[in-house]
């Protein structure tokens, strides 16, 4: 044969083999047809096909292969970052364990070992399909935070999510205690995460968002992907008896003090019911007119607040010392003697303040009023674990 014609032979077989699906290891002192000494051919297959474009986020990526044992898979992005994935125990397939990014260009490197113990790389790449709309994620407890037993992690979107089950289970939320903790949906932009009971004191938590790439409804993908963890400290547990005009503050199951309060007068009566303090100030405005009631205090001090619907448990300068025990005499707050300005520590206000955190629970009984809707505030814990957990 020419020399020329030769050396094109050449090429062409060198281009077949860099381009097949399929890839045989070297043989070594025989054929590939089972007999001593042969090495049998291996096949890797990866799903979507090299140079697909338009590639969904989930369900499409996969390496598979017949004949031999899968020894590492490893898709990168556009920046060298890695995808995690998951090896079936017999080798023989990997899928990816979370959704991948939009308009991204991944490459796959698939290494598979033989009968013989030879080891062959099948490569590709591919793009994953551009977003329409993408949807944002906010949440409510800072990384490394430190909180009260009664934190709920709750996660707000900024449009409505379809896929409820689907955004719900993107996140994971690992407690170091062992202890289950679930998702409910509150309508479809609101999502909240609990245990059954309150979280055990000195639990370490760790959340996982991997709601990029996750289809919240038609073409409206989520961008999160981060980590953050938080650490559950003492327990506190108060609880407000409104007939007594009462608030006991138990700590770690021990009575830290009883203090004297002031409640909802009849007509405004505090909500019953488990609430989490969800914030602190200590010092806030209270325009009585967003909740209809006519007062305006520009400079309410140790203020916490209980509800979104305007609950706060508060310092109360304005109303006489007798009245804290001795009356109702609020617009459904929960008030404790306090001085203007906040600046006497000795004062049962300013030293339940600095004795709180965000998580703390406060628990109303005795009340006039219904127990509070669970989505309005932190309030979660007013229901039950098996309607908690049930659907979406």
């Amino acid at each position: 044969m020419p020399a020329a014609a030769a050396a094109l032979l050449a090429v062409v077989l060198l281009l077949v083999s860099a381009c097949s699906a399929s890839s045989k290891a070297e043989e070594k002192g025989g054929s590939s047809d089972g007999k001593p000494g042969a090495a049998a051919a291996v096949h890797v297959a990866i799903s979507p096909e090299d140079g697909a474009q338009d590639v969904p986020t989930s369900g499409v990526l996969r390496v598979t292969s017949e004949d031999g044992a899968l020894r590492e898979v490893t898709v990168t992005d556009e920046d060298g970052a890695e995808i995690p994935g998951e090896l079936s125990e017999d080798g023989a397939g990997w899928e990816p364990s979370e959704h991948l990014a939009n308009a991204t260009t991944y490459s796959v490197a698939a290494t598979v070992e033989d009968t013989a113990g030879d080891a062959v790389t099948e490569q590709s790449t591919f793009t994953t399909v551009a977003a329409e709309r993408t949807f944002s994620t906010s949440w409510n407890i800072a990384d490394g935070a430190t909180v009260g037993v009664g934190m709920v992690l709750s996660l707000t979107f900024d449009t409505p999510i379809e896929n409820t089950a689907e955004v719900r289970d993107s996140v994971t939320i690992t407690a170091g205690s062992g202890t289950e903790v679930r998702g409910h949906w509150f309508g479809t932009q609101r999502l909240d995460f609990r245990p059954e009971e309150y979280w055990e004191a000195g639990t370490e938590v760790d959340v996982s968002f991997r709601v990029r790439g996750v289809e919240g409804a038609p073409g409206v993908y989520g961008t999160l992907h981060r980590d953050l963890s938080f650490t559950v400290g003492r327990s506190q547990v108060s609880t407000v008896d409104v007939d007594a005009l009462t608030m006991t503050v138990v700590r770690d199951g021990e009575v830290l003090d009883t203090v004297p309060i002031t409640a909802g007068k009849p007509g405004m009566d505090t909500w019953n019911g488990k609430m989490v303090i969800s914030e602190k100030h200590e010092e806030l405005r209270m325009d009585g007119a967003t909740v209809g009631y006519d007062y305006d205090i520009p400079d309410v001090p140790h203020a916490m607040r209980l509800s979104t619907s305007g609950t706060f448990l508060h310092g109360n300068y304005w109303s006489s010392p007798g009245t804290f025990g001795g009356s109702l005499d609020t617009h459904g707050c929960i008030g404790l003697r306090d001085v203007q300005g906040g600046g006497d520590g000795s004062t049962p206000s300013a030293w339940f303040f600095q004795n709180s955190m965000l998580g703390d629970v406060v628990e109303v009984i005795n009340s006039a009023d219904d127990v509070i809707a669970p989505d309005n505030g932190l309030n979660g814990w007013n229901m039950s674990w098996s309607e908690w957990g049930a659907g979406q």
